[in-house]
């Protein structure tokens, strides 16, 4: 999350709504550890990362239904899910992702 502070301090003061998405449980073998982030702005930019690229095209399809106003929610990504090869996450282990709007 620390690496894309500056990022979400920019897009809140220029008025731009936000989605995260944060990694809250790890179990096994997973590319980042519980705090890592990604962000979508409404403008559709996106900063940061969950797994370095093999589940952040769902985390932002998530993002984006939370910033169409959806509620925030918990979502699981692991190769026992039934999109565990669809999303990639060919790394063996599970990660848990809360999806969120920024409230600033």
């Amino acid at each position: 999350m620390k690496d894309i502070i500056d990022i979400l301090e920019r897009w809140t003061n220029e008025g731009t709504d936000v989605a995260l998405g944060t990694v809250v449980e790890r179990v096994g073998s997973a590319p980042r550890d519980p705090g890592a982030a990604l962000a979508v702005s409404s403008r559709r930019e996106v900063a940061g990362g969950v797994t370095g690229g093999c589940v952040e095209p769902a985390v932002i399809r998530e993002a984006n239904d939370v910033l169409a106003g959806s509620r925030g929610r918990l979502v699981h990504y692991g190769l026992d899910d039934e999109d565990g090869f669809d999303v990639g996450l060919t790394c063996g282990g599970r990660i848990a992702v809360a999806v969120y709007r920024l409230d600033p």
